[in-house]
């Protein structure tokens, strides 16, 4: 555990501050120790409302901590992002995956890369992250004040005069400069809003279907690896799993994620066409069943124990030819071999509501892109007024591509504040 050398909060009232970034997570450290790199003579200030800082990191993955994503094409990473992805373009190509590993190894942390590219410490322990954050901040000699709460900002000549409260009692503090990194928090919201800047509302983004059919009850655990969900004008491909109390997996994930607002304003009641089949289209699909049928070593076999489809398994290939009986492959009529192709390449689902992601919770919405320069991450609105991390309105799918956007656009604020 790193110990923090701070002043009181009385104390640290009596100094004029250059830099003060609210919010002590990824965006708020990575910030705050590229601010002191660029310039060492800066006074810098984290204050974090909770009692310990960078707490996100440490519940992340499971407690090993997606760090990134081994994605280093800028134009590629992009398309993880249902909203921000056009204006951290130009982002990435001054700070990516790439540098973000380059960075924590600088710093004693080494990354590993796993199969679906997700990169990990190879401690496979969130502290590591952690507290090479929190060690590099103290080096670098930026103060970290916890359990201090920022009450209001308002901007006055040469700077900003702030209201922070430390248990009971309330203390001014005034700096230069301000980095609003403080996650999607209502409060903030609010506090934006009163210094001219727009907000996106949030809603859920990254969340799990809850679906009640006949045609996957008793399946939790069941996973496919290629199946194409569509919503609307909305289609994404990738793994499923089948849960206790509907669907999830990387698929599902994606779908929400870049359906967030379609759901929300659904109130989380819609239908969905599952492609059980990846690519297949519903011709092909048949051609494959016709040939599966006339196979003469078929005729005679159930169809129900005998899958056309190698990636379909067999519990779930079962349930999706319920409809056909105890018939042989030799038996089935047309019509339902045309309905079967159907159900493998155009099954309609209904969602009734949503689940959770794992522990973590991810948000659409924040301050309005339009009204932030990615090149500084400075408001064009408020001189001197910062954003990094979720506070904004952008978020990627699950993989690291969120910490990754906190990385990025900390560094890129550190690195204008620094100047």
């Amino acid at each position: 555990m790193i110990r923090y050398n701070n002043l009181t909060m009385s104390k640290q009232a009596q100094i004029n501050w250059d830099v003060i970034i609210a919010g002590g997570g990824p965006a708020g450290f990575f910030a705050a120790i590229r601010a002191k790199e660029v310039n060492p003579n800066l006074r810098v200030l984290i204050i974090e409302r909770s009692s310990q800082t960078l707490g996100k990191i440490l519940i992340s993955g499971g407690g090993r901590c997606n760090v990134t994503h081994a994605c280093f094409d800028s134009s590629q990473l992009v398309n993880f992002y249902p909203r921000g992805g056009v204006e951290l373009h130009g982002a990435f190509t001054r700070f990516q995956p790439a540098d973000t590993v380059k960075w924590f190894a600088e710093h004693g942390v080494k990354l590993k890369t796993e199969a679906d590219n997700r990169m990990f410490p190879v401690t496979d322990s969130s502290d590591t992250v952690a507290n090479c954050l929190r060690e590099s901040a103290n080096v670098a000699g930026v103060k970290v004040q916890t359990g201090a709460t920022l009450l209001k900002v308002e901007k006055k000549t040469g700077g900003f005069d702030l209201e922070v409260r430390e248990g009971a009692e309330v203390f001014p503090l005034h700096t230069k400069k301000i980095l609003l990194a403080t996650g999607s928090d209502p409060k903030t919201r609010e506090m934006v809003k009163t210094l001219g800047h727009s907000i996106e509302e949030p809603v859920p983004s990254l969340f799990t279907f809850n679906v009640k059919d006949k045609r996957i009850n008793g399946l939790a655990g069941v996973a496919i690896e290629d199946v194409t969900l569509k919503m609307d004008l909305l289609t994404q491909r990738g793994p499923l799993l089948i849960t206790h109390w509907g669907l999830s997996g990387p698929v599902v994930l994606k779908l929400s994620a870049w359906g967030a607002r379609i759901l929300f304003d659904k109130k989380y009641r819609a239908q969905i066409t599952i492609n059980w089949l990846g690519d297949y289209r519903h011709d092909s699909t048949l051609e494959v069943l016709k040939h599966n049928q006339n196979w003469h070593e078929n005729s005679r076999k159930k169809i129900s124990t005998q899958p056309a489809f190698s990636q379909i398994p067999v519990r779930l290939w079962k349930q999706l030819t319920q409809f056909i009986g105890d018939k042989n492959w030799g038996d089935i009529s047309k019509v339902e071999m045309r309905k079967l192709a159907e159900e493998l390449t155009m099954g309609q689902f209904e969602v009734t509501g949503k689940g959770i992601f794992k522990e973590e919770f991810v948000t659409c919405g924040g301050v309005k892109l339009s009204e932030i320069d990615f090149k500084t991450m400075q408001s064009r609105i408020v001189d001197n007024l910062f954003f990094a991390g979720e506070v904004l309105d952008i978020d990627g799918v699950t993989g690291g591509f969120n910490f990754q956007a906190s990385w990025t656009t900390g560094w890129l604020a550190g690195s204008a504040m620094g100047c």
